[in-house]
This record gives structure tokens, sequence and C-alpha cells, in this order.
């Protein structure tokens, strides 16, 4: 099988991830962990926050790491409750998500009222979306 240039990937050391995310996410995060729970500013700091990594994600600029030629087997089990979580969720919020049959997001307002956990779960989400755009 021929091999393109082009689609090679070097290995990147794990420390490159720590370099970018801790110096650059938990500014972002401590910010973020400012902004009130699903508020208008918060809305809008997420959409330039994700569209920002995004734009990142899509250009040529950072490097890659090789993505698995297949599923490993136990990915399985872990789409199952992501999966279910989901469907509770697209339900409940079409239900209309009232105080008696609240979709998730209700239920982690309380948790995310404080501002450590707020900033903790924008440092995740950072994370997260940091790891899918280096894919």
């Amino acid at each position: 099988m021929e091999q393109r240039p082009e689609l090679t990937v070097e290995p990147v050391s794990p420390w490159a991830r720590a370099q970018v995310m801790l110096p650059v996410f938990v500014p972002f995060a401590l910010i973020g962990g400012l902004l009130p729970s699903f508020s208008l500013a918060a809305n809008l700091y997420v959409l330039a926050l994700g569209g920002g990594l995004m734009l990142a994600g899509l250009s040529s600029r950072l490097p890659r790491r090789a993505a698995p030629v297949a599923l490993l087997p136990g990915v399985a089990w872990w789409l199952v409750p992501v999966g279910v979580f989901a469907i509770v969720e697209i339900v409940t919020f079409a239900m209309g998500s009232t105080h008696d049959y609240p979709t998730l997001s209700l239920l982690a307002d309380p948790l995310l009222d404080g501002y450590l956990l707020r900033s903790m779960a924008y440092f995740a989400w950072l994370a997260g979306f940091w790891g899918l755009v280096r894919r």
C-alpha cells in the first residue's frame, strides 16, 4: 500500500496538550465561571469559544493526532448511557421541561450555581472539545 505523505501524522507528545490546555483554557474557564448559568452572555461566550475552537480545528495549523482505525469494543458500552441521556433530554425538552419532569440541564442548575463548579465545567467542556478538534 502506498504511503501518502500528506496523510501521515507525526506523533505528538502528551505534554503538548497540557502545555496548551493549562495556560490557555484555565483563564477562559475562570472567565466563563463568572457568567450566570444559561444567560445571554454565557451563551454568547460558549458560542464564541466553540466557534474559535471549530475554526482552529478546520485550519491546517494544528498538529493532528491519528484517529483510530476501528472503535474499541468497550466504546459501545459508553455510547449506551450517552444515548439514554440524549433521549431523556430531547423528550423532556419537547415536553416543556417543567419542575415535575425536568431536563438534565435544569437538574444541573443547582450544581452550576457555584463559581468553582461552573469554572470546572467550562474547563472540562474546553478540554473535551480540544480533544475533538485535534482529531
